[in-house]
Order: structure tokens, then C-alpha cells, then sequence
């Protein structure tokens, strides 16, 4: 049996694990940012750098559900205390790199711990709440990720451009150690299985499935224009290069906002919290495609992908909790692999684009991408209609306002 877990503790905790997806976040764009300080200092080409983001999504892709089918039976104090440990580790060994390849190897480190992290931390720490109110601890959750573009990676870049590219690695080892040593004074030990969202509350592998293939399809709609967002508001949209960081910051923001509306719907509407962003996201794609030119519609489309993007992640980590077929870290698992192979399939498709058709039609394909996810989405909620809801759906009542304020203890299923 699980320990009984008070509803301060439960915050705490979800505060704490927010605050490691913000650092894992940012840790895995910071390269983007400061591209032009590495690449000099280690004698590499600017492309050769940008590898260690692409390749650090590989590795979480190759790497989650080995990693977590490995560690399925290690409480997740201690679990969560070592990844956070190998964080702190990684992104030392980063700070002190002298030659590419340490930088390199520092990074797979890195890319391995977060494969391992995201399998496990969001039943971890959504367990101790009630079913009811799960999918607006999701979005507080997800908070942390969504803010590391916004604030994590300006942040960094601006530390790296004051203090050189390894002050920021340093820092992200300090922040690292902080969240290990919070990790293991507030999660209890228990082991997975006992955990209250260890299973999915309305298990179904097919309509699992259909989750993880419109997501690689909507992730990498929105990825196909977002790698190269730039070119796209540069050579389409006619803005000037002094603008761009403001523009960007408007789409950072408004995924905040997403994140924060999803809070308010995912209990009480978890499919519908699943389409509208995608929606959205369709939309301002093409309407990016159509009106690229136009530069008030244009801010405003960013802000819907932006939005979009945001809320839609956090949907579909909700989801994942009704529909996991068997253990939601394998099925959490599966919907890091799904996010990560949209993100390098959107980069490479908009890479391949760009040479030879320009920046315009990446909104198009882009937005393409998003129908289609959206379209398969929107046939399985017809068939799941059709066939009824789920016997222990807890979808069907609505939450109350609130985190209830009780004490929760689960047992193992």
C-alpha cells in the first residue's frame, strides 16, 4: 500500500517536478541559443552544434520505453533522485567540456535521463490527486515545459552571452542538485505499482494508439513551420531581424496562456480539450500559408500555434491517463516517443521543403499535418460515441473548482 500523501505534499511535489521539466526543457533547446558562442569555442561547424539538439530527440525517442520497461519495479524516489542526479552530473560534465565530444557525450547523458523522466514523472505526480482533478494537475504540470522556451532558454542565452556558454551548463547543474535533493524529501517510497494513476482509469489499446499517431502527425505539423519559423517571418512576412525575438516571445506567451485555459477544461471536457487546440493550430497554419504577408494576422496565427501547441501537449498527457492499455509509464513512454518523433520528422520534412520551395509552404504542409491529426482524432471520438462511453470514464462528472483538499492513499491494482 501506498503512503497516505497530504494535498500540501501533492503540490509540493507537483511544484518540484514542474520545475525539473522546466530544466530538462531548457537544458535540450539552450544549444539553439547559444549556437554562435559553442561552435567557435570547440573549433565545430554551427550545423555540427545544432546535432546536439536533433540528436538528443533521437536518443528519447530510441531510448524511453527501454529505459522505463528497466526500471519499472524502482520506487520512484528513488527512481527520480537519480535522474535528477545524472541531470546535475551531465550538465557539469557539459560546463567543464574542452573538446566537442565530451560536449557530446554529456549531452546523450542528459538525453537518456530525460528519456526517463518523462515516462515516469507524470503518474508519479499526478497519482496522490483524485481522479476528478487530474487533468488540471496535468496542465500545472506541464507549466514547467512550457515555460522553457519562454523564460528557461532566454535566460541561459543571455547568462551564456554574459558569462560564456558554460556558466549556463553550470548553472542547470546547481538547479539539478537542488531539485534531486527536493525529490527525495518529498516523494514517498512505494513501489510503482502502487501509485493511484499507475493504470489507465479507462483502458483502451486501440483508441491508445490512435492517441500516439495523431500525435507524431500533430506535433510534426506544427514542427515543420516552428524549426524554421525565422526564414518564414523574414522572406514571407517581411519583418526586420530586430523583431523577431519580440514575435517569438508572443508565441512562448501565448503557450503559457494554452497551458492555463487547458487547466480549466481537461476534467470537465478532455475530448473536446483535445480537438480545440488542434483546431486552432490548423487554422493558424494555413492562415499563416494564405496571409503570411499580412503582419497584424500574422502575430495573431503565431499566437495561435503557440497556444495551440502548448495545450495540446498537455491534452494529450491527460488522455494518456484515461486510455494507457497497461502501466501509464509505458503508455507515458509511448507518448514521449510519439512528441519527440514529431518533432524530428517536422524538422526533417520543413528541412527537406526549404532548399527548394521556400518558406511559405512549410505553413501549408504544416497545417495539412494538423487536419489530418485532427480528422483521426475526430473519427475515433465518433466511434468511441457510438460504441459508448468507458464504464470508468471519470470523465463523465465534472470536477469540482478546486483541488479537493483531503488526504489520498492508494493501493496497488
Amino acid at each position: 500500500m501506498a503512503p497516505e500523501v497530504s494535498p500540501r505534499r501533492a503540490r509540493a511535489m507537483l511544484v518540484t517536478l514542474s520545475l525539473a521539466a522546466f530544466a530538462f526543457i531548457t537544458t535540450e533547446l539552450l544549444p539553439v541559443g547559444l549556437l554562435t558562442h559553442i561552435a567557435p569555442d570547440l573549433g565545430r561547424s554551427r550545423s555540427q552544434v545544432g546535432l546536439l539538439v536533433s540528436g538528443y530527440a533521437v536518443v528519447v525517442v530510441l531510448a524511453s520505453v527501454p529505459l522505463t520497461r528497466l526500471t519499472q519495479r524502482i520506487p520512484r524516489r528513488q527512481l527520480l533522485g537519480v535522474t535528477m542526479l545524472l541531470f546535475a552530473a551531465a550538465n557539469a560534465a557539459a560546463a567543464l567540456a574542452s573538446t566537442y565530444t565530451v560536449l557530446a557525450g554529456a549531452r546523450l547523458v542528459t538525453a537518456l535521463a530525460q528519456a526517463l523522466f518523462w515516462s515516469v514523472a507524470t503518474a508519479t505526480v499526478i497519482g496522490p490527486f483524485p481522479v476528478a482533478v487530474r487533468g488540471r494537475a496535468v496542465a500545472m504540470f506541464a507549466t514547467g515545459a512550457t515555460l522553457a522556451p519562454v523564460l528557461g532558454v532566454p535566460l541561459g542565452t543571455w547568462l551564456g552571452q554574459q558569462a560564456g556558454w558554460r556558466a549556463a551548463f553550470a548553472v542547470l547543474a546547481g538547479v539539478g542538485l537542488a531539485i534531486a535533493a527536493a525529490v527525495v524529501v518529498l516523494l514517498p517510497s512505494y513501489p510503482p505499482a502502487a501509485g493511484g494513476a499507475a493504470r489507465g482509469s479507462a483502458p483502451d489499446g486501440r483508441r491508445f494508439a490512435v492517441l500516439l499517431i495523431a500525435t507524431a502527425l500533430g506535433i510534426g505539423g506544427f514542427m515543420t513551420l516552428q524549426t524554421y519559423v525565422t526564414p518564414f517571418l523574414l522572406d514571407v512576412s517581411g519583418f526586420a531581424d530586430a523583431v523577431l525575438a519580440p514575435l517569438l516571445f508572443v508565441s512562448g506567451a501565448a503557450g503559457v496562456v494554452g497551458t492555463l485555459v487547458a487547466a480549466r477544461t481537461l476534467d470537465s471536457r478532455p475530448i473536446a480539450s483535445l480537438l480545440t487546440p488542434l483546431s486552432i493550430g490548423m487554422v493558424s497554419l494555413l492562415g499563416l500559408y494564405a496571409l503570411g504577408a499580412l503582419k497584424p494576422g500574422v502575430v495573431a496565427f503565431l499566437a495561435g500555434i503557440g497556444l495551440a501547441y502548448a495545450a495540446f501537449g498537455s491534452a494529450v498527457q491527460n488522455r494518456m491517463l484515461h486510455l494507457a492499455p497497461g502501466s501509464t509509464d509505458i503508455a507515458s513512454a509511448g507518448v514521449s516517443i510519439a512528441f519527440n518523433s514529431g518533432i524530428a520528422g517536422g524538422s526533417l520534412l520543413g528541412g527537406a521543403l526549404l532548399p527548394t520551395s521556400g518558406a511559405r509552404p512549410l505553413a501549408l504542409v504544416g497545417g495539412l499535418l494538423a487536419l489530418a491529426a485532427l480528422t483521426l482524432l475526430a473519427v475515433d471520438t465518433r466511434r468511441g460515441r457510438a460504441a459508448g462511453p468507458a464504464p470508468t470514464d471519470p470523465t463523465a462528472s465534472h470536477p469540482p473548482r478546486t483541488l479537493r483538499r483531503r488526504t489520498v492513499s492508494h493501493r496497488p491494482r
